[in-house]
């Protein structure tokens, strides 16, 4: 009965959800910063899936904590970005292995308001059930910062599929309970 209950509550939150949200894409990379956009697959990937949502903006970045955090505030701050837009979605793909350069999840976790353990125990949970023991290298993670959601995934494109699996049908969700 109690499940019953909360299915509906989150189901009644879901349709008062909005429908299309704003988001800033970010990949980290040393190697693709100095590429073409069209070699960065997994960023084309999440801007692909994002087809019902709004795309505010889109950056290449090295692996380097101040351009992230430069990144993460014009997204976030009073003053809206060069499209105009303030976004409410941040998500990044790339720098969160274990190796020296990898940034991005010391990075962010250190401004987070808030941390989403979820949605990082769900990603290693998946990754666990498709590639074993492996699933210990995994940091993805999501957090909020200024009421914004901020995910953080992998920079392969099979990590970034799995983190779009898990956080696409919430998103709307999500967003809908950092504005009240």
């Amino acid at each position: 009965m109690v499940h019953d209950m909360k299915s509906k509550s989150m189901e009644e939150h879901r349709r008062k959800s909005p429908i299309k949200v704003k988001v800033g894409v970010i990949t980290l990379s040393d190697s693709r910063y100095l590429e073409d956009e069209e070699k960065d697959i997994s960023g084309r990937l999440i801007i692909d899936s994002l087809q019902d949502h709004e795309v505010v903006s889109y950056s290449i970045i090295p692996d380097d904590a101040d351009l992230l955090l430069e990144e993460v505030e014009n997204l976030t701050g009073e003053v809206e970005d060069l499209n105009g837009k303030k976004a409410d979605v941040i998500i990044t793909t790339g720098g969160t292995g274990i190796g020296e350069r990898d940034i991005t999840i010391e990075t962010l976790k250190k401004i987070f308001d808030k941390e989403l353990d979820g949605f990082g125990e769900i990603f290693r949970y998946e990754t666990y059930q498709e590639l074993g023991t492996g699933a210990l290298l995994t940091r993805a993670t999501a957090g909020v910062y200024k009421k914004t959601l901020i995910v953080s995934m992998p920079g392969s494109p099979n990590a970034v599929k799995l983190g779009l699996k898990i956080i696409l049908p919430e998103l709307g969700h999500l967003v809908k309970h950092l504005r009240d």
